[in-house]
């Protein structure tokens, strides 16, 4: 029976982790994080997971200390694997197991490589992305491919229904995989670095609107950073206007000659961006207030004094 160490967190480590244990793998220690009090955990837990499975769990602040490095030796690892855990493994880690270390990204590699892959693939307007297994080296994201799963991405779709099927697809790729690997036969391909791109993290304060854009990347910013990530966003008067959902536009232009406004039509709520085209927006707040498209008229009127909001 193989030996393995998994670093794991979030719904693709518990679905891999699920993948190891249904394969008969002896994990003889998960390494997760403690969650954060000031984030929103919407996702599962892989320390509930380990501890349902009677598996040892740590969660330390540095998995690279040289501490935590001697008690995972200790326990002669055949694989070490990271299932979207958020900390740099460095070299001592990675010498560890015997038949090598390995990683499940949230891309198609090389596209994509780095932190959030989910959502830059919606903000860039991409129509497929998937999930990768694959070496891992000290450079991330870098090492030959094993396995990859594609999964579509829908014009509509949001962030985390993205995710969902990125989970999905982890957990096909690994399942497809793991018996090769444990075997080891499994082939794996190098990827052309030189063909993707690598991207860094991203803030909340990075979800301000720019309503001159063009109205298709107006509404890739507001899905790739929907609920529950923090929402898409800009300052009025009156307060801050959260965008939570909006529909791929048609190409419809409006009647605004392209200068950013929000207004209500037919009990509809839109934006006009800065191409003209008009956004329907489906899901918006005002001041942390549901602004309700079937009475955003009079709520833009009654707290602007207007039918129409200028966003410019």
């Amino acid at each position: 029976m193989s030996r393995a160490i998994v670093f794991a967190y979030h719904n693709v480590g518990v679905r891999c982790l699920s993948v190891l244990l249904a394969h008969g793998v002896d994990v003889v220690r998960v390494v997760t994080h403690q969650d954060s009090p000031n984030e929103t955990i919407w996702f599962d837990s892989v320390a509930e997971l380990a501890a349902r499975h009677g598996i040892a769990v740590i969660t330390p602040d540095d998995p690279n200390d040289p501490a935590v490095v001697a008690e995972l030796a200790a326990l002669q690892p055949d694989f070490l694997f990271s299932f979207y855990y958020r900390l740099m493994l460095k070299v001592p880690l990675l010498a560890l197991p015997r038949q090598g270390a390995w990683n499940m990204h949230g891309s198609l590699l090389p596209k994509y490589r780095g932190r959030v892959p989910v959502n830059w693939a919606i903000i860039r307007g991409e129509r497929e992305t998937g999930a990768t297994l694959h070496r891992m080296l000290e450079k991330p994201d870098a090492g030959d491919i094993v396995a990859q799963q594609a999964v579509p991405i829908l014009p509509d779709d949001t962030a985390i229904e993205v995710f969902n099927k990125v989970t999905l697809a982890a957990e096909m790729a690994l399942d497809r995989a793991l018996p090769d690997l444990l075997a080891g036969r499994a082939k794996a391909k190098p990827q052309d670095l030189a063909a993707g791109s690598y991207f860094g993290g991203r803030k909340a304060e990075d979800g301000r609107i720019d309503w001159t854009r063009p109205a298709a990347e107006v509404h890739n910013l507001i899905r790739a950073v929907a609920p529950p990530y923090p929402g898409a966003y800009s300052d009025t008067p009156k307060g801050r206007l959260k965008v939570l959902r909006s529909l791929h536009p048609t190409g419809e232009t409006g009647p605004h000659g392209g200068r950013p406004t929000l207004f209500s039509r037919d009990g509809r709520l839109y934006a006009e961006c800065g191409d003209g085209r008009l956004l329907r927006l489906l899901a918006v707040e005002l001041d942390a207030l549901p602004l309700a498209p079937s009475t955003a008229g009079d709520q833009i009127n009654a707290t602007f004094g207007t039918p129409a909001l200028s966003l410019s």
